[in-house]
């Protein structure tokens, strides 16, 4: 699984005119399911976003996860976090999980973020989402399970 986290003051998805998910203080979790991802990613992902410990301790060094700051969670799904652009200019998806796999593992994402105490909204899987945020810092974080960078 692939994942962009980005650290926000505030951040909100939107399905049409509803606004489906927003949070205050903490975390916009874009994630990407992979056609070869299983539980173990999304266990591995939820585990690796509520450890992140990117927030300002009293000295002004990232130290503090969201537990600690009182932070919660926006997840988003984002099939395009597997586009392939090698090739030409032209994204190809082929590695993007597709429909009932894609949906199930970025539920379980969010239901082991809230099974550690972290409030969790979410986007509408499969639905088109406007996504608004204010990034923090700027502080973004690239998380994929496969692979290190």
């Amino acid at each position: 699984m692939r994942a962009v986290v980005q650290r926000v003051t505030r951040a909100a998805v939107r399905v049409g005119d509803e606004t489906v998910g927003a949070i205050e203080r903490g975390f916009l979790v874009l994630v990407g399911v992979a056609v070869d991802d299983d539980e173990r990613d999304a266990d591995a992902l939820a585990q690796k976003v509520a450890g992140l410990r990117v927030f300002a301790d009293a000295d002004d060094a990232m130290n503090l996860a969201l537990a600690d700051v009182g932070g919660a969670v926006l997840v988003v799904s984002q099939f395009t976090l597997h586009g392939d652009v090698r090739k030409g200019r032209r994204p190809s998806f082929i590695t993007a999980a597709r429909g009932a796999d894609a949906e199930r593992l970025y539920e379980r994402v969010a239901a082991r973020l809230r099974e550690s105490g972290i409030p969790v909204a979410t986007g509408r899987f499969g639905a088109e989402m406007a996504v608004e945020l204010v990034n923090d810092g700027p502080v973004t974080i690239l998380v994929d399970t496969k692979r290190t960078f």
